[in-house]
């Protein structure tokens, strides 16, 4: 099974856990990391992901997205046809970077597509623009929890 998990899911267990709701999903994407190491699942890498990687300001945060990504099975380039499907996505409303994530997540046939932005999340779910499910990591967790 492959995951493709956008940066915002990526640096969750970075963020404060003041609310129960990031403490929860934060934990949640420290189990999908961890499914990812046991090779029970496949890391799908990507071009927007290193660009938002090496482009992060805070030491901690940049580390932590590089080891993970680390452990992708699969890179996905930002090649011509990711682009066009990223400006069709644009074209309904998704912004700049979530489109390319979400293109690259289709190019590398991504099962799940995981975020924690709520605006994209909805976006994408109402115009169904992906073969992949789209999920936050909660969601992912109680959709796998007998295929992991």
């Amino acid at each position: 099974m492959k995951i493709y998990l956008d940066t915002g899911s990526l640096q969750r267990p970075l963020d404060s856990k003041v609310q129960i709701r990031v403490a929860l999903e934060s934990e949640a994407v420290v189990m999908i990391i961890e499914l990812c190491e046991s090779q029970k699942l496949e890391l799908i890498s990507s071009e927007p992901l290193r660009f938002e990687q090496t482009k992060n300001t805070d030491p901690a945060r940049r580390e932590f997205m590089q080891q993970t990504l680390s452990m992708a099975t699969e890179f996905v380039e930002s090649t011509e046809a990711v682009k066009q499907r990223a400006l069709m996505f644009m074209g309904y409303g998704v912004q700049l970077l979530d489109a390319l994530h979400l293109s690259s997540a289709v190019e590398g046939k991504a099962d799940y597509f995981c975020t924690t932005d709520d605006r994209f999340y909805k976006r994408a779910k109402e115009l169904g623009l992906a073969k992949a499910q789209i999920v936050t990591p909660l969601q992912f967790l109680e959709e796998t929890q007998n295929d992991t």
